[in-house]
């Protein structure tokens, strides 16, 4: 089949599309009008050597006020590119709704880099991974019945060219070539490591250039010839990721491709962490030790994480190890250079120094600045409490069904659904079971607490006496899956549930879309249920004259969500290895401000502030990668 494409030079034409199995139309490798071009393995900025030396900062992972302090810290590491994902999910949260304002300014988030000196690398995907939610696709998308993802499906690439036509004339001209920092855009995401329908590899290149990329198009895929065969694209520049091991990474691309420079497009200089495991680390020494040598070999290098931040919200994603899912914590710190909260750690002194190498005789580094204030360390007493079953059902009216429906049905994609139904239990004890739950779940029967679920399929016994009972079914969207085979898996009670081998039908379901929530939603749930319970809604007041960073423990609480004034700053979960949460200076104000805490579990009996992040007690660790 052949289709209309514009040319990188603005002519029209209609490819010739071979028929070998790659099945692509041979191009230069890097296109002689972008800023960065490559000659005879060496790669050139203006026509000048050039070494990419960059670092991946998250615009969505970063108060927007925070933005520029950021930038000028990687400048500061010795970095003169910034490199940084788009979240399709990010944008676009209902179908048609797209939106580029606030914390999703992506064009002032890249001006503000152009202002500090730094060279952009966007990587819209559609696909991300980064530990984002569903891989950064939209729920919407991922939930239509017979969706084919990252595939040539049409309906799928129906979808993504409707977002590109959104996204990418945003990105085209914030290039260099109109003006802009933006040297380098990257085609899909690590395809290698999913699939290897090469056509829709070659489908995303042609739709980032007929809406306008003219600057160097990349892909990068994992150092290992199956991931490399899957996702490159012949006549397009093929970096690598890896967090080792570099110069068996440079022989492979070199061997595939003499007249490429080396370009480690990730590399991996800490880590992301799960709850219930323990925290990950990696060595300053060790981190910089792998920059030397692929600086050595002549390589540029990306560091992911420059600065990781924040998990804001419901936004972490899961990996799933082939038996449980793993969702991934709050903090998206990932042991980088620059911490979460902004503070330079030894890591950051030891890149610098090797960066500073470098970085050519026009590099001029500039001094570190100094860490951000802190609030002072203190104790918030929980000044109310509402029980929490009653505060869920006055949430929101049900929605009402002979079976129960999966967030995708219900037109969710994250938070709670309570799911509650009257079934008969006849006298003795009976196995109640629950199928296809994704992906954890509070059981209650008659308000009382029974049983905490987290496998697809799980069941426990329940007494009878002959009549009906309240069954209550609190399911959490604990993440959705960013990585892997079960990308866009779904959310919610998948099956349905059973008394012995009895279907219960006629169910009430409770929309819970905390991330959709403001504190009017908030207070109002919490005004309509009792005082008073082991669960449920708490506040309590922070009064500060002058706003500035801390963190928050919960001692004594188990498992939930934590409002700051209007903000719904993530999750917490006493299994940690995380045991505070950020919390940006710009999500306070001067006098009062408001804490709402909804706890699934267990209260505490107060909020603590603290002037460093505990993510993970010193012996609960795993080294990375050295």
């Amino acid at each position: 089949m052949k289709s209309h494409v514009r040319r990188r030079d603005g002519i029209d034409h209609i490819p010739e599309f071979p028929t070998d199995p790659s099945g692509t139309t041979e191009r230069a490798a890097v296109p002689a009008q972008s800023l960065l071009t490559c000659s005879g393995g060496t790669l050139l900025r203006a026509g000048r050597p050039h070494r990419v030396l960059s670092g991946s900062l998250h615009y969505f992972r970063v108060h927007p006020e925070q933005w520029a302090d950021r930038l000028r810290r990687l400048a500061a590491l010795g970095l003169n590119t910034v490199d940084t994902y788009v979240p399709w999910n990010f944008h676009e949260r209902s179908a048609g709704d797209v939106r580029f304002d606030g914390p999703r300014d992506l064009t002032r988030f890249v001006r503000l880099a152009q202002e500090t000196g730094l060279d952009v690398v966007v990587r819209p995907g559609p696909y991300i991974c980064a530990e984002w939610d569903n891989g950064g696709l939209p729920a919407w998308l991922t939930g239509t019945p017979g969706m084919l993802l990252r595939t040539c499906h049409g309906p799928f690439l129906d979808a993504v060219g409707r977002w590109f036509d959104a996204l990418i004339p945003r990105v085209a001209e914030l290039q260099a070539g109109r003006g802009g920092p933006v040297v380098a855009v990257q085609i899909e995401n690590e395809y290698g490591s999913y699939g290897d329908d090469h056509a829709y590899v070659r489908w995303v290149r042609d739709a980032l250039v007929e809406r306008g990329i003219t600057e160097l198009l990349y892909t990068a895929d994992g150092p290992t010839p199956l991931m490399q065969d899957g996702g490159t694209v012949p006549g397009e520049f093929a970096a690598a990721t890896l967090g080792s091991r570099p110069a068996e990474a440079a022989a492979l691309l070199r061997s595939r491709r003499p007249h490429e420079p080396f370009f480690c497009a990730e590399f991996w200089n800490g880590w992301f962490d799960h709850w219930g495991e323990k925290h990950h680390v990696r060595s300053a020494a060790g981190a910089a030790e792998t920059v030397r040598q692929i600086l050595d070999a002549g390589g540029s290098v990306s560091l992911y994480m420059a600065h990781g931040g924040t998990n804001f919200g419901l936004w972490a994603g899961a990996n799933h190890d082939g038996e449980r899912l793993q969702p991934t914590v709050t903090s998206y710190d990932s042991d980088a250079p620059v911490a979460e909260h902004g503070a330079l750690t030894p890591k950051f002194f030891a890149l610098r120094e090797k960066l500073a190498a470098y970085g050519g005789p026009e590099a001029r580094i500039p001094a570190p600045p100094a860490d951000p204030p802190l609030l002072a360390p203190r104790t918030l007493d929980v000044t109310r409490r509402a029980a929490l079953l009653p505060a869920l059902r006055s949430a929101a009216e049900p929605v009402r069904a002979p079976v129960p429906l999966s967030f995708e049905e219900l037109g969710q994609a994250s938070g709670l659904v309570l799911y509650a139904a009257e079934p008969l239990l006849p006298p003795g004890r009976h196995e109640l079971t629950v199928t296809g739950l994704h992906d954890r779940a509070q059981v209650f029967v008659d308000g009382a607490p029974v049983a905490v679920l987290d496998r697809e399929t799980a069941s426990f016994t329940v007494p009878g006496a002959g009549a009906r009972v309240r069954l209550e079914v609190l399911v959490e969207n604990q993440g959705r899956i960013n990585y892997g085979p079960l990308l866009g898996q779904g959310k919610g009670i998948l099956g349905g549930v059973r008394v012995d081998r009895r279907l219960v039908h006629g169910w009430s379901m409770y929309r819970l879309p905390l991330d959709e929530w403001g504190p009017q939603d908030t207070a109002r749930a919490a005004a309509a249920a009792p005082p008073g319970g082991g669960a449920g809604f708490a506040t309590a007041r922070l009064a500060v004259a002058e706003p500035a960073d801390t963190f928050l423990a919960l001692p004594g609480f188990g498992k939930g969500f934590v409002w700051v004034n209007d903000t719904l700053l993530g999750r917490y979960w006493e299994i940690g290895p995380q045991r505070t949460l950020y919390v940006p200076g710009p999500l306070l104000r001067a006098g009062d401000n408001t804490l709402t805490v909804l706890e699934l579990e267990r209260f505490g009996d107060r909020l603590a502030l603290r002037d460093r992040p505990v993510l993970g007690p010193p012996e609960e660790y795993v080294e990375t990668f050295d």
